[in-house]
């Protein structure tokens, strides 16, 4: 697992919306895996994520996932935050990634 400061200004973008964009981006690696772009909780415009009951279990320790609301649906569990990371993954703490779909995008600008 390695985490960096992703380079550039990333955005989140979702139902026509954009959710946040930050110049502060980490970006996790887990071997093979793409890369995973976290945004800092405080660049996300979180009225718009609800907290799901999902947990999941990673190498960053576990992940409390988020469906994100948007005018005309809600994305399922589209987002997750490591809100207690293991020791190797604390730089993750009050961040997000989210799951880039049709319907959602993560992009670099």
């Amino acid at each position: 697992m390695t985490i960096r400061k992703a380079e550039g200004t990333w955005v989140v973008r979702a139902g026509g919306a954009v959710l946040g964009e930050t110049s502060n981006a980490l970006e996790l690696s887990e071997g093979d895996k793409p890369a995973a772009i976290f945004f800092p909780r405080g660049d996300i415009a979180m009225a718009f994520l609800d907290k799901t009951a999902k947990v999941t279990t990673g190498a960053a320790g576990a992940a409390t996932h988020y469906s994100i609301v948007t005018k005309s649906t809600t994305l399922t569990d589209a987002a997750l935050s490591y809100e207690a990371p293991v020791a190797d993954a604390e730089r993750l703490k009050d961040y997000l990634s989210f799951y880039a779909s049709d319907k959602l995008a993560v992009e670099r600008l």
